[in-house]
């Protein structure tokens, strides 16, 4: 079995498409009955332009019956905790902007769904008009994501987890928000993570963790999409030229 992890997605159908390509090209036998399996690990929606036929293509491949997982992002709760009560700010988002600032890119999630999101128009009559125009499909399909997933030697996660605590014990904030605590980490976990939430310039493995996040949602100049595929915990990056083993760092020598 192989397990393929795709990174944040940021609204970007395109690379989705190609990335999804990528994996059939790989030989990926994640179609119904299929023997291998996708992992995409959140972030779906805001920045890029296409959220909605995101979600669309990911509701319709799973409603096929393709092996396709999808765990949600800081990004996905934002635009859930929107369409619930019209809520804009997160404590974790240190700059304090709300979640329509450009920057975070909910005006874009916003737009895919028809919403006019002019900025003079009150937060209330978005909210009304978002609720309205969004599918209770797509709300569902959001709240039903889980926040991880495990497979064996593997953890799937969006941002990561707080270190020493039980993994039944973390935190939603946590799960979708930590950078720093998690980083800072260098000691083995109980699972290689693997994640995305932060960019880097490409797949990184840093023995205890790997992060797939390449940019698909840069602001404002979007990069690219990486795919994963996971032997046992040996990683390779899928490329349109084939496979890459991902090796983590060489242990440096003391004399």
């Amino acid at each position: 079995m192989t397990i393929y992890a795709i990174g944040d997605i940021h609204g970007q159908i395109g690379m989705l498409d190609a990335a999804l390509a990528r994996i059939e090209a790989d030989g990926g036998d994640t179609g119904p009955g299929g023997a291998d399996e996708v992992i995409f690990l959140g972030d779906l929606v805001d920045r890029g332009p296409a959220a909605r036929q995101v979600l669309e293509r990911l509701i319709a491949g799973r409603a096929e019956g393709r092996r396709w997982s999808v765990i949600r992002g800081n990004h996905d709760t934002m635009f859930l905790r929107f369409l619930r009560n019209g809520e804009l700010n997160d404590p974790a988002i240190k700059s304090g902007n709300g979640w329509t600032h450009y920057t975070l890119g909910g005006c874009a999630t916003l737009e895919s769904y028809g919403v006019d999101t002019a900025m003079e128009r009150p937060i209330e009559d978005l909210l009304r008009q978002a609720q309205a125009l969004v599918p209770a499909e797509h709300r569902a399909f959001l709240e039903g994501l889980p926040l991880y997933l495990r497979r064996p030697g593997l953890l799937f996660v969006h941002a990561g987890i707080r270190p020493g605590v039980a993994l039944e014990d973390q935190a939603e904030q946590d799960l979708i928000w930590i950078r720093d605590d998690f980083y800072a980490e260098e000691g083995p976990l109980p699972w290689l993570v693997v994640h995305g939430h932060t960019i880097v310039s490409s797949p990184t493995h840093f023995g205890n963790r790997i992060d797939i996040d390449t940019g698909a949602g840069a602001n404002p100049t979007p990069r690219y999409l990486s795919v994963a595929a996971f032997e046992g915990t040996d990683c390779f990056i899928v490329t349109d030229e084939g496979r890459q083993p991902l090796l983590p760092p060489t242990p440096s020598r003391t004399s």
